[in-house]
């Protein structure tokens, strides 16, 4: 980890901290203290082999990937992926550090370039096509639930999905429209002629043009090969259910029994599409506040929901940059692959 993403690290820690000492201004310390000795450590401890399953699926996902080339690839190695993502999907904007930390851990395990970005590019597209799934879905079953609670962040979660949806829309288009597609950047991209130079211009139309190319190549594998495709999503769509499942355990833990769990899940699947949008690492700030909104209504605004507020981002992001941190201290087995 270098100088600067060691400082990000501790600045996110402190943001943390910072948030939770605004949150307790108006709190009673002895309620709140009252709160943590009666949790029920069985749930939270269900909240937290949760989010470790969620890991443990998204590194079977890298492994069955990996090993259509490399059979004898290590699970264990293939953990430290999703644990090292966590890291620095953490520590910057937009989490776009999380895809070269993939390639990065895939590497130190031997796989060589190419192979390494053609497993984390398959991850990628049917991540993202789950994520707009399970929106959806939960849409169509707890529709009546969240029109109730979602009007504080309507359009936030609104937008959030757009962005995700037009992700999908891009991909499908490389797929199914390639030459038409590379048209279609070409010309979005000549802003860039007029403003910088034509010598920029073609940096970046280089880019982008092997980029498409080789998420093309990439769905044409996928596309070719169903049985896969339906394996990993499958696996994938079991990875973002144990995870959104979190806040649900969490409250039980808080003796909030009286929730549908549903609910509770549909909440925060809009809660991940309002964080998406903050461009500050990990949400903060906007994570928390998106989870004090809708969270509310199950809690109220008292010491309980501080709190709830305080585990579940331990749960769901500190504790996955904290497994990222320890990942970094384990050496992979190096596999020696053939040319």
């Amino acid at each position: 980890m270098t100088r600067k993403n060691r400082i990000v690290l501790f600045i996110m820690f402190g943001i943390g901290i910072a948030i939770f000492l605004f949150s307790l201004r108006k709190i009673s310390f002895r309620s709140f203290v009252h709160d943590i000795t009666t949790l029920n450590l069985w749930w939270l401890g269900i909240a937290f082999l949760c989010m470790f399953l969620s890991l443990v699926f998204e590194a079977l996902v890298i492994k069955i990937l990996v090993q259509r080339q490399i059979k004898s690839y290590p699970f264990f190695d293939a953990l430290r992926v999703p644990m090292l993502e966590q890291l620095f999907n953490g520590i910057t904007p937009f989490s776009t550090g999380g895809q070269p930390a993939q390639l990065f851990a895939l590497m130190q395990s031997g796989l060589d370039a190419g192979r390494a970005t053609s497993s984390t590019l398959m991850k990628f597209i049917v991540y993202q096509a789950m994520i707009v799934v399970n929106f959806v879905l939960c849409l169509l079953i707890g529709f009546n639930f969240i029109q109730e609670k979602i009007h504080a962040l309507t359009w936030l979660v609104v937008f959030g999905f757009i962005i995700h949806l037009a992700v999908i829309v891009s991909l499908l288009m490389v797929m199914y429209w390639y030459d038409f597609t590379k048209k279609f950047i070409k010309v979005t991209l000549l802003p860039i002629k007029w403003i910088f130079n034509d010598e920029k211009y073609q940096n970046w139309n280089k880019i982008v043009d092997e980029k498409i190319d080789n998420f093309y190549e990439e769905s044409l594998k996928l596309k070719s090969n169903w049985k896969l495709l339906l394996k990993i999503s499958a696996i994938t769509f079991v990875q973002l259910a144990v995870y959104y499942i979190i806040p649900y355990f969490i409250l039980l833990s808080l003796g909030v029994t009286h929730v549908n769990v549903i609910m509770v899940v549909s909440m925060h699947v809009l809660i991940v599409m309002v964080v998406s949008l903050f461009p500050i690492p990990g949400g903060a700030g906007g994570a928390e506040y998106s989870f004090s909104v809708i969270f509310s209504s199950f809690i109220g605004t008292g010491s309980k929901l501080v709190l709830a507020m305080l585990l579940w981002r331990i749960v769901t992001y500190y504790f996955g940059m904290l497994s990222g941190l320890i990942a970094m201290l384990i050496q992979p087995k190096r596999i020696v692959t053939k040319k």
